[in-house]
């Protein structure tokens, strides 16, 4: 097991140059994103107030979804009558996810290259998957995402964020790049490092098969981190959701709303409504993101009982938008 100190050490070193990079990358990213959906608008020839009200659409993201007005979502996240495959997935999600391994895979992620390939070729690849931890949904992964991607559109949400519903389970690609199995790829994601908060899924007492569960040093409130550190400071258990997100990070163009509703969109001991885990460790951008996270939810959950997509239909508009945030070919 890693001690503490050493932990508390390692995130020193790294938090302060990773938090200038991501917010660099950030203003610059939503700076070329005003410059270029304002270039496109004179060139349709708009006026100065045209301009402006576009701009306000375009980045007014977090209006009530409207597309699952007439839905019930009552069976919705059914996990306690979730069938043994899911129940079994948590069982070994909880048992593996320990600090130790969190700390290794992310030396690992840094410095490996798993493949290159584009954005619309990552899907089809998706498009041989099916995700065990997934109550609401049998269907191969292009699937889920045109369904949540065309919701958004169907909602008028800005283009950025109909291909963030679009790509948001893209870090699944991890299946196929050497992973375990699927308890480090997918599934609800929690902070590693603390003590387990009872809003993760079948609570704190499914740890009981992790070694971290009975270290007194990482079974405190704060653990190895401090009151108010910030979430981009913690550990927050690795899979699809921190791999992507930190790929997006250096290789896309998406606002910082997009890349929180990437990293957090499996966090929901954290955004779950009414729950009130991990408050002691957020900042005011952490506020936000809850706010990004929290509007970008309905799009992922609950449109997957819609109508399978036709998947041709829908590929050319959704590389137009690949290409105005995405390079040709990212490094996976």
């Amino acid at each position: 097991m890693v001690q503490a100190p050493e932990v508390t050490e390692y995130l020193k070193n790294k938090a302060k140059t990773l938090d200038e990079i991501s917010d660099q990358i950030d203003e610059v990213n939503l700076l070329n994103l005003k410059k270029s959906h304002i270039k496109q608008l004179k060139e349709q020839g708009k006026n100065d107030i045209e301009i402006q009200k576009a701009l306000e659409e375009e980045f007014d993201f977090d209006g009530e979804s409207k597309f699952d007005s007439e839905k019930d979502k009552t069976g919705f996240r059914q996990y306690e009558n979730a069938c043994d495959r899911v129940k079994n997935f948590y069982d070994e999600q909880h048992t593996k996810q320990t600090l130790e391994y969190n700390l290794r895979i992310r030396k690992e992620f840094k410095e490996t290259v798993r493949a290159r390939m584009g954005v619309w070729e990552a899907l089809e690849l998706l498009n041989t998957l099916i995700d065990e931890s997934d109550p609401d949904t049998t269907v191969p992964q292009i699937i889920h995402a045109l369904q949540a991607a065309e919701a958004a559109r169907k909602d008028g949400k800005p283009e950025w964020m109909q291909l963030t519903c679009l790509i948001h389970d893209l870090g699944k690609l991890l299946c196929f790049f050497g992973a375990d199995g699927q308890w480090d790829v997918v599934g609800d994601t929690f902070i590693v490092g603390c003590k387990y908060s009872e809003e993760i899924i079948y609570g704190s007492k499914s740890f009981k098969k992790n070694p971290d569960y009975y270290n007194k040093e990482l079974q405190t409130e704060n653990g190895i981190y401090k009151p108010n550190c910030g979430l981009e400071n913690v550990m927050i258990s690795f899979g699809h959701d921190e791999y992507l997100y930190h790929i997006c990070k250096t290789q896309s163009k998406l606002p910082k709303e997009g890349l929180w509703m990437i990293r957090y969109h499996s966090f929901y001991p954290w955004h779950r409504a009414g729950s009130n885990a991990y408050r002691n460790f957020m900042v005011e951008e952490d506020e936000q993101a809850l706010k990004a996270v929290r509007a970008f939810n309905p799009y992922d959950l609950y449109s997957k009982s819609d109508a399978p997509p036709v998947v041709e239909d829908l590929k050319e508009y959704y590389q137009g938008l690949i290409k105005k945030y995405f390079p040709d070919e990212l490094e996976w």
